[in-house]
């Protein structure tokens, strides 16, 4: 019986199922139907660990009937398709797929590839979406439908056709009001003027890393432009910078600069740089500055006088914005040259951060300081006395090197005309 087994196996790899069932018929019926039987079982091993990993398309039966009454099959050549259970939507994160989708990083975006194409934006695809609720209606203990229920554990089930198209509508209601919400635009505070970011409030800084907060304070922006940087790869750069004022409108104030790809991003730079740079500005009576002053940076001129309560702020509106945010109530002031915001932004904190206080003026030149105002006619009034002893020799008299403006020298002297008057009018 061994023998017979042992040859029939040998054997059978060379012989067709024709010959198969001959041999079934003949003197080794026996050893051959068994020989025969187990190539089958290995087959068929064979064919479920195929059909584990591959998708079968097509399966043909052989049958054929032998003289001992068994009836055996055999397949014949399978066709199979494989299934891949990964790819790289799978493999990769939200963050490098939409990475790749919107070419911010790479080649492309270095050599400012599709820069005058409408700018894709990034979408949240997972908002309004539900684990588990598709279409069909389907309830997964545990996604969409609580797992024990009434003391029973729930199977899978399917909701009712009405039922589901109830939810479909209120989804897609939902949707349509996420739109409408998106479109609105909200809209913001005036500034300067209607179609200009200069004097638009920005609200506090942002908290910092230690959990400081900033409540007193508010931010202005008091320039926003756009720039250009020439590159090599990838040619006209265009940027945004942003020139924004802080302050607490009680004498600490600062201002920064930002600058980003997208104005967002540039007014958020700086106005959580700007509170890293606050100036301390002394003011007369918290209303007022000490002395006139005259504070020049580059081209531009600014010349500041102090006025009583009541008078305002009569100066440019980039300055009125900053005296707001530092405190100042009454101040008149001229911007003589150059009106560049940067330049008018830094003269005027450069001079209110150099003027001298009463007390400052005293200790300085040994004397007192004494104020005329019109309500006292030519009586003084001292302001500020010396800490130490009043020094016995009086100030040597020396002659200011003062440039005067002929505008004020005309105004003076009330010789100051209007620009009309010498304007021929014609008399209809």
């Amino acid at each position: 019986m061994d023998v017979s087994y042992a040859t029939a196996k040998s054997q059978a790899p060379s012989k067709s199922p024709m010959a198969l069932s001959r041999d079934i018929s003949g003197e080794n019926s026996y050893s051959s139907v068994f020989t025969f039987l187990h190539q089958q079982e290995q087959h068929v091993k064979l064919f479920e660990r195929a059909c584990a990993k591959w998708t079968v398309y097509s399966f043909l039966q052989c049958t054929s009937v032998t003289q001992t009454g068994l009836t055996t099959w055999m397949p014949l050549p399978f066709l199979f398709h494989q299934y891949r259970y990964s790819s790289f939507f799978n493999k990769l994160t939200a963050d490098e797929l939409w990475r790749g989708v919107l070419a911010e990083f790479g080649a492309g975006a270095r050599k400012g590839r599709g820069k005058r194409t409408k700018r894709k934006m990034k979408k949240d695809l997972n908002r309004g979406q539900m684990i588990g609720e598709g279409r069909a209606g389907f309830l997964w203990p545990g996604l969409n439908a609580p797992v024990v229920k009434s003391g029973t554990i729930q199977s899978i089930g399917k909701r009712d056709q009405s039922q589901q198209e109830v939810l479909q509508a209120e989804a897609l209601r939902e949707r349509e009001e996420w739109d409408k919400r998106r479109k609105i635009k909200i809209k913001r505070e005036r500034g300067w003027t209607g179609n200009s970011w200069g004097g638009v409030s920005l609200g506090p800084p942002d908290p910092g890393p230690n959990g400081e907060t900033y409540e007193d304070f508010d931010s202005r922006v008091i320039e926003v432009k756009s720039v250009f940087n020439m590159t090599a790869k990838e040619g006209r750069k265009r940027s945004v910078s942003a020139l924004v004022a802080v302050g607490n409108a009680n004498g600490a104030a600062g201002f920064a600069l930002g600058k980003a790809p997208d104005r967002t991003t540039a007014l958020r730079k700086a106005k959580n740089k700007a509170i890293h740079y606050l100036y301390y500005i002394e003011r007369y009576n918290n209303h007022t500055i000490y002395q006139d002053i005259t504070s020049k940076f580059k081209r531009t001129t600014i010349k500041m006088k102090k006025q009583n309560y009541g008078y305002g702020l009569h100066c440019h509106r980039a300055i009125i914005t900053i005296c707001k945010l530092i405190g100042i109530k009454d101040m008149y002031a001229k911007v003589t040259g150059s009106t560049n915001l940067l330049n008018i932004t830094r003269a005027l904190f450069q001079g209110l951060s150099k003027q001298e206080t009463h007390s400052d003026l005293a200790d300085k030149k040994g004397l007192h300081v004494v104020e005329f105002r019109s309500e006292r006619g030519p009586l003084p009034l001292i302001v500020a006395s010396p800490r130490g002893p009043v020094r016995k020799t009086p100030e040597p008299d020396e002659i200011p090197d003062t440039k005067l403006d002929w505008s004020e020298v005309k105004a003076a002297q009330g010789t100051k005309q209007s620009v009309w008057a010498n304007v021929k009018r014609t008399i209809w």
